[in-house]
C-alpha cells in the first residue's frame, strides 16, 4: 500500500503545523461542587471547551501511565515503530507517588492511537515502503489533532495502552484473528489485543445458564461495557410468562430476565469511565410479553413520578408534625398526645389524609420526644441520573419492537 502526503512534510513532525495550547477540564454539580477538574492539559487549539472536556474526561487514560518508557526491540519492525514498556529502572530512582501518571497531552493519545495503526500494519505487511507507514503515521497524527478524523470510542479507551505505555491485565475472554495463521485465537492479555469495535449484536438462546443462555449473555455483555463498547440482542426466542418448562414448572417470562440485564447495564460504566453501558433490547411483535414489554417504560416512568412527588409529600408532612411537636407549651408528654395537642391533631389528620405511612407519623412523633427539632427526608426529582430513576428498571436500554 502506497500513503501519499497531503498534510505533512517529510522530516518533519505531524504536528509542526499545529498550534496547541494549555486548558482546564471540570464537571460540576448543579450546587457548583466539583465532580471531575483536570488542569494544565495540552490541546490543539482550535479544539472547542466541549472536545478538550470529551478528550480529558473520557479518553484520556486515568492512571497507569509510566512516567518513565523504554523501547523494546523488534527486528522486523522499524525503530521508531517498537513498542514502548515501563522502564523499572528508571521508575525505581523516582518517589513511589511519581512513578505512574496520566495522559496530560492530546498528543500522547493521538500517537498512541496512530502509532499502533501503523505498527499492526506494518506487522501485517500492508505497507509497499518503510516510508509509507511513515506517511501514514504521520498524517493520522495530524488529522487526528486538526479534527479531521476520529474513531470510535472503544478505540479512544483501549487503543495503543498496550503499544506506547506497555499496559496490560489478565484476559478477559476476548478473542482475534491471529494476522499470520488466519485462525480465531484467545487473547492472553487485555490489551495488546484490545476490543476497539464499538457495536456488537449478540444472540441469546431461551436456556438459564449454558453457554449461549440467558445469565451468559450478561457477562459477555459486561466484558463489552467494560472496554467501552455497545451491544444488542433480540430477546424473542425467551418464553412468555407461565408458559411451560421442561422441569414441570412455568417460566417467570421474558420482562423478569430483561430487568436483570437491565440492573447490570446500569453497575457498569461503559470503558470505565464515565459514560453509561449502551444496551439495546428488541423484541418481536409476536412475543407473548408483548404489552408488557412495550408498557415497561411508561410504568417505570409513572413509578418515578410517584416518588418523586410521594418524597415531596411526605417531606412536607413530616416537618408539619415535628413542628406541631416542638412549637407547643404543654407539660410533659402532652406535647406528644394529638388528644390534647390540637395543632398536632390537625396535622396528623392532614398527614393521613395525603397518604402519608401511619409508621412514618409515629416515627416523626417518636423523634420529637427524643429532643430533636427537625428530620430530614431525601426528597426526589426527575433528574434523567437521579436516584429515583436508579430505583426503577427499564432505563438503560433503547427498547424496540
Amino acid at each position: 500500500m502506497r500513503i501519499e502526503r497531503r498534510y505533512t512534510e517529510q522530516g518533519k513532525t505531524p504536528y509542526d503545523s499545529v498550534e496547541f495550547r494549555q486548558a482546564t477540564s471540570e464537571i460540576r454539580n448543579p450546587d457548583g461542587s466539583i465532580v471531575f477538574r483536570l488542569e494544565n492539559i495540552s490541546v490543539p487549539a482550535a479544539f472547542s471547551q466541549v472536545a478538550s472536556d470529551i478528550l480529558a474526561q473520557k479518553y484520556f487514560r486515568k492512571a497507569g501511565v509510566p512516567a518513565a518508557l523504554k523501547r523494546v526491540e523488534e527486528e522486523t519492525v522499524p525503530s521508531w515503530l517498537w513498542r514502548s514498556q515501563a522502564d523499572q529502572e528508571a521508575l525505581g530512582k523516582l518517589p513511589k507517588e511519581e512513578r505512574y501518571t496520566s495522559e496530560m497531552d492530546a498528543r500522547q493519545v493521538f500517537n498512541r492511537l496512530a502509532g499502533t495503526w501503523t505498527y499492526w500494519g506494518w506487522k501485517g505487511g500492508y505497507f509497499d515502503t518503510e516510508e509509507d507507514a511513515r506517511a501514514f503515521y504521520d498524517e493520522l497524527c495530524y488529522m487526528l489533532a486538526t479534527q479531521k478524523v476520529a474513531p470510535n470510542s472503544p478505540q479512544w479507551f483501549n487503543t495503543g495502552l498496550h503499544w506506547a505505555y506497555g499496559i496490560d491485565g489478565p484476559a478477559q475472554g476476548h478473542h482475534y484473528v491471529d494476522p499470520f495463521t488466519g485462525k480465531l485465537t484467545k487473547s492472553k492479555s487485555s490489551y495488546e489485543h484490545p476490543q476497539p469495535h464499538a457495536c456488537f449484536i449478540q444472540s441469546v438462546s431461551d436456556d438459564l445458564v449454558n453457554e449461549g443462555g440467558i445469565m451468559d449473555l450478561w457477562t459477555r455483555e459486561a466484558r463489552l461495557f467494560k472496554y467501552g463498547s455497545g451491544t444488542g440482542s433480540n430477546f424473542s426466542h425467551l418464553r412468555g410468562e407461565g408458559e411451560k418448562l421442561s422441569g414441570g414448572g412455568k417460566s417467570s417470562g421474558l420482562m423478569s430476565f430483561l430487568k436483570i440485564g437491565d440492573r447490570a447495564a446500569g453497575a457498569i460504566k461503559s470503558g470505565g469511565t464515565t459514560r453509561r453501558a449502551a444496551k439495546m433490547v428488541v423484541v418481536d411483535i409476536d412475543h407473548p410479553d408483548i404489552e408488557e414489554y412495550i408498557d415497561w417504560k411508561v410504568r417505570e416512568e409513572q413509578k418515578v413520578a410517584a416518588i418523586v412527588t410521594g418524597s415531596k409529600t411526605v417531606s412536607k408532612h413530616m416537618k408539619a408534625i415535628m413542628k406541631a411537636c416542638i412549637n407547643c407549651e404543654g407539660n410533659d408528654g402532652d406535647c406528644f398526645d394529638p388528644s390534647i395537642n390540637t395543632a398536632l391533631k390537625r396535622e396528623i389528620r392532614a398527614a393521613k389524609k395525603a397518604a402519608v405511612p401511619e409508621n412514618y407519623i409515629q416515627r416523626v412523633i417518636q423523634l420529637a420526644r427524643q429532643g430533636y427539632t427537625d428530620i430530614e427526608f431525601p426528597i426526589y426529582n426527575t433528574d434523567w441520573d437521579s436516584d429515583a430513576y436508579l430505583t426503577v428498571s427499564g432505563q438503560n436500554s433503547n427498547n424496540s419492537v
